[in-house]
């Protein structure tokens, strides 16, 4: 099934390939893309004067690399497009030289003064410099003006820090303002504030990884273990936050932009294999109880070499890595239930130990050829396979219930880059093809146990709450995006105190989304009568003849210029603008059915008080357009106080464009290919006939309903039985963020070293988030009954469908946050390093716990403010790394104050079961849901003769075996009586590893 969608694919347009591949050919290009290309810039003095005929080369010592340019009448240099990396800078000016070695960071803009004939070097904060070109010694240069919010991972912390999977990202959170979750089925996302994960971006070697169709942010994240790409093939990365430059594009929330390895002049390679399983780690709760250990293991393996192909001209690369994991999984019963509550018979199933299985792949090629002095030209390649089984425990589906998934992405980027004295241009032409495809492990028909929502046990006809999921589980999709694009950026810096940057990217994307839900008929039974009758059906079926898969051939442009201005030697400004838009066809050009059309202006005819215009949501094919207002204005400043960069006062303005996720765009149509049904059936406690709480539409039950494909025969057409619509607003905006801050970086000397620190105030406004809600309204035009404020959403009642949802631009975060840090970076000098990171967060958020979906409100525009589910107020995160006797020594220290939970406050209610009168959502911390873990590391490393260094590494995850439950009461409970399990743990499900050993052996050479 998998094949036959992905082969309906749309083939490319041939002519936008040839124009790609024309403009890649004729456009001159220098060295990396400039969201991962460093800087190093300043002033040449000679005989204390300015150096106006100075020349200032810089030779990467690992490639050859070399980019030199000539001072101006000032003295000063703009060494651009550097990639991460060692340098030795030369300048020769007035026939004498000087030279000395540093350290570039990934996308880092630094200043270094430089001097020749007995001028002392006026270098910025780092170790004392060895100005021998073949002792690698090199001080790390900081970057201090700039208007950015950013942190640098660098890579001795990747290499050395404690890490469960290794997911580069997961050192995003030593940054203050980022978070990487690890839910409870082993996945992991990247979050920064209130922003979902949508909201970030990655990119790598200055491209970005954006996931269009699914909410990861970036493709392969979305509810997966696996990894983004090989740890062995990046170097180091930088986070940023906010405020970020106009280069940055397709994200609303952080941006990390990373660099890949490269091969250089001496051949070197690596291999590694870790090892984690069952025996190796504390019992969960769960086996606590059992008194028996799933048998689990975790294992990661992995091999990189690289070299020269011509000396100091080409190089390769290549990795390979791979993840097999069998993971223990905790089945939690709804309703606030214990397993002991359940049925006898369904009790084994919920408490026996479950785990399920991991595979990924993951491949990485890269290939570098300087073709002559300022040419350059790079191929990358990177492939990902991976399955796994999922949606089981940490909630109440059972192994049978298991999702099987698959995900497959593939990435070529081909880079021309030219430099020359005042120009630095570099282009990218790239493929991508990155498919996510769920489906259910058992075809079986699902078998749902539901409970009378607590209160309601001896009402007819109930307000019912999920409690355990048997049966087959009914997922079946296949998501993807596959296309071209070409991006050039263009920087010029023979402006005197000017570095301008211009930049154009043209994507031509095939998207395309498959989903049938539920594949197979999902029937509801209620635990509190007969187990063997059911009492609600849910199925799909085709209708309409709507094609199966959602395709559409988009095309985005986006074009910025900016302007890094050094009004004088303390004052910087960085100004830039850009501009982005995206045609949708399958969005814009999608034609709602005659027959629905007809519906829902009769519909809308019959209730004329209704707060909306259903013309607004029905597209004739002609009116609906892309959003051509999307512009971001991105302003900043540094101003260094002291003028030795050792105080600089920083801040900024700007707004940052997202994308509207297409698999939401796809609902309106693939949801009419394959419409939901539902149908009640009249059994003991759910009496169709009873006048207060009608169900329909309403059927005697009969077991053949059990047999495959029986259920088709209830559908009558164009009678109400139940078919969803979902209907998009026609004036879709894209979604963005406003963000502002103002902070302060200090160089403080402590102990004899110097250290950085850095305290900045944020303000983050997004807004424009796709919101869906009920469409359906009461005879009189409204949503709610007389005296009703909240929830008792209308009936489904749309003739010859049922209910209908509204895709509105509605959702929206505020976030106020104090980050701080302080840091003394790693050096071989000192043999050690440390950081400390603190996050104050004051996150709220206009739609309860994260949801796309409301059922409780017409819309968003009187609704309060709330705390921001799953964000913490405080949180911390520390880390060291030392050597000391051969041995280094890492840790890793992270603690965040309770998380922010959303629930009902009800105590008000007159109906104490429904909360249905003035029930309102409110936020509220659990004192046991803080989250503590710490993790240690050692790793002792022998040479074993022969240039071959064999390692052998153990890692302590969770040292204190800290527990961090996440099953809590969220029930508060009603007439003025606060429930029973409201905040008391419900459940045995938890976060994070329980203590756990690791062990890794390699060796390199």
């Amino acid at each position: 099934m998998n094949r036959k969608i992905r082969s309906a694919s749309r083939r490319f347009d041939r002519s936008v390939l040839s124009c790609a591949l024309a403009g890649c050919m004729l456009l001159s290009a220098p060295v990396f893309a400039q969201s991962t290309a460093g800087a190093i810039r300043g002033q040449v003095m000679a005989d204390s004067a300015p150096a106006t005929d100075a020349r200032v080369t810089a030779t990467n010592l690992a490639t050859g690399l070399t980019r030199s340019v000539q001072t101006t009448a000032s003295g000063n240099y703009n060494l651009a497009g550097l990639p991460p990396g060692t340098y030795r800078i030369d300048v020769t000016a007035a026939g004498q030289t000087n030279s000395q070695n540093v350290t570039l960071a990934v996308g880092q803009t630094a200043t270094l003064n430089l001097g020749v004939g007995g001028v002392a070097e006026a270098a910025p904060t780092g170790e004392a410099t060895d100005l021998d070109a073949v002792v690698v010694t090199a001080q790390a240069l900081v970057e201090t003006k700039t208007s950015e919010i950013a942190t640098y991972v660098s890579p001795k912390q990747i290499q050395a820090l404690p890490q469960a999977s290794r997911n580069f990202l997961a050192f995003a959170d030593i940054v203050p303002g980022v978070t990487f979750n690890t839910g409870g089925d082993g996945s992991t996302s990247l979050r920064s504030g209130p922003q979902l994960s949508n909201g970030i971006n990655v990119f790598i070697d200055g491209v970005g990884q954006k996931d269009y169709v699914l909410k990861g942010g970036i493709t392969g994240q979305d509810s997966s273990r696996g990894n983004p790409f090989p740890q062995l093939g990046i170097s180091e990365y930088k986070v940023i936050t906010s405020n970020y430059k106009a280069e940055y594009d397709q994200l609303s929330s952080a941006g990390i932009t990373a660099v890949t390895k490269s091969g250089t002049n001496e051949f070197s390679g690596e291999f590694f294999w870790d090892h984690t399983a069952s025996d190796w780690r504390e019992a969960t709760p769960v086996e606590d109880r059992e008194g028996e250990k799933v048998r689990s293991k975790e294992e990661q393996y992995g091999a990189s070499f690289g070299g020269p192909i011509i000396q100091d001209a080409m190089h390769f690369f290549v990795t390979y890595e791979a993840k097999e994991y069998n993971s223990p999984r905790t089945i939690t019963p709804g309703g606030n239930l214990t397993i002991e509550d359940l049925p006898p018979q369904f009790q084994p199933i919920a408490s026996a130990p479950a785990a399920v299985p991991f595979k990924e792949d993951l491949y990485f090629g890269k290939i570098d050829w300087t073709v002559a002095e300022g040419h350059l030209l790079e191929l990358t390649v990177k492939r990902r396979e991976e399955d796994e089984v999922t949606n089981v425990g940490n909630g109440p589906n059972t192994p049978e219930r298991a999702t099987l998934k698959a995900g497959e992405e593939t990435r070529i980027d081909l880079r021309y880059q030219f430099s020359s004295m005042d120009w630095l241009n570099d282009a990218h032409l790239t493929f991508e093809d990155s498919f996510f495809s769920p489906r259910a492990a058992s075809l079986a028909n699902g078998y749902r146990l539901y409970s009378p929502r607590q209160g309601q046990e001896d009402i007819q006809n109930p307000d019912m709450e999920e409690i355990l999921n048997l049966g087959g589980g009914g997922d079946f999709q296949d998501k993807g995006q596959k296309g071209v694009s070409f991006q050039n950026d263009l920087t010029f810096f023979g402006w005197e105190g000017h570095t301008l940057k211009a930049g154009v990217k043209y994507k031509k994307i095939d998207l395309s989304a498959f989903e049938q839900s539920p594949y197979t008929p999902q029937f509801r039974y209620d635990m509190l009568q007969d187990l063997s009758q059911p009492y609600f059906v849910e199925f799909s079926a085709p209708g309409n003849g709507f094609p199966t898969t959602v395709e559409s051939d988009a095309t985005q442009f986006g074009i910025y210029i900016q302007d890094d201005w050094e009004v004088n030697d303390r004052l910087t400004l960085n100004l830039g603008v850009r501009w982005d838009y995206e045609e949708n066809p399958s969005f814009e050009e999608h034609v709602t059915p005659d027959t629905l059309v007809t519906r829902l202006r009769d519909y809308a005819a019959a209730r004329p008080g209704m707060d909306y215009d259903i013309e607004n949501y029905i597209s004739s094919g002609s009116n609906r357009d892309a959003d051509k207002d999307n512009i971001a204005p991105r302003l900043g400043f540094s101003y260094d106080l002291t003028g030795d960069q050792r105080h600089v006062l920083f801040g900024g303005a700007g707004r940052s464009y997202n994308r509207n996720q297409f698999d939401y765009l796809s609902y309106e149509q693939y949801r009419l290919a394959f419409q939901r049904y539902s149908f009640y059936f009249d059994t003991p406690g759910h009496d169709c006939n009873d006048p207060d709480r009608p169900q329909s539409p309403c059927l005697a039950w009969d077991p053949a309903y059990l047999q495959p494909g029986a259920l088709e025969s209830l559908i009558v057409p164009g009678s109400n039985f139940g078919a969803e619509v979902f209907l998009m607003n026609n004036d879709l905006k894209t979604p963005y963020s406003d963000q502002f801050s103002l902070g302060i970086r200090n160089t403080i000397p402590m102990f004899g070293y110097d250290w950085n620190s850095s305290v900045t105030l944020v303000h983050i406004l997004s807004h424009d988030g796709i919101l869906f809600t009920v469409g359906n309204r009461r005879a009189d035009g409204g949503f709610y009954p007389p005296g009703v404020q909240f929830g008792n959403a209308p009936d489904a009642d749309l003739p010859g469908y049922n209910r209908f949802f509204l895709g509105n631009n509605a959702v929206e975060t505020r976030l106020n946050s104090l980050l701080w840090s302080l840091d003394k970076p790693y050096t071989a000098e000192s043999g050690w390093g440390t950081s400390l990171a603190y996050t104050f967060s004051d996150a709220k958020e206009n739609r309860e716990s994260s949801d796309q979906f409301t059922f409780d409100y017409p819309n968003l525009d009187e609704v309060a403010f709330i705390r921001s589910n799953g964000i913490p107020k405080h949180k911390i995160v520390a880390t060291g790394i030392a050597d000391y006797w051969g041995v280094t020594f890492s840790s890793k220290l992270t603690w965040s104050s309770p998380v922010g939970n959303t629930g009902l406050n009800c105590f008000e209610g007159v109906d104490p079961g429904a909360c249905n009168v003035v029930g309102r959502f409110e936020t509220y911390y659990f004192d046991e849901q803080d989250f503590f873990q710490l993790d240690l590391a050692a790793q002792k490393e022998w040479d074993t003769g022969g240039g071959i260094l064999f390692r052998v590494r153990g890692d302590i995850l969770n040292v204190t075996n800290e527990i961090n439950y996440t099953d809590f009461g969220d029930f508060i409970g009603t007439a003025s009586t606060v429930d029973a399990n409201f905040g008391q743990r419900t459940g045995l499900g938890i976060t994070g590893p329980t203590r756990t050993f690791k062990v890794t052996m390699g060796f390199s050479w």
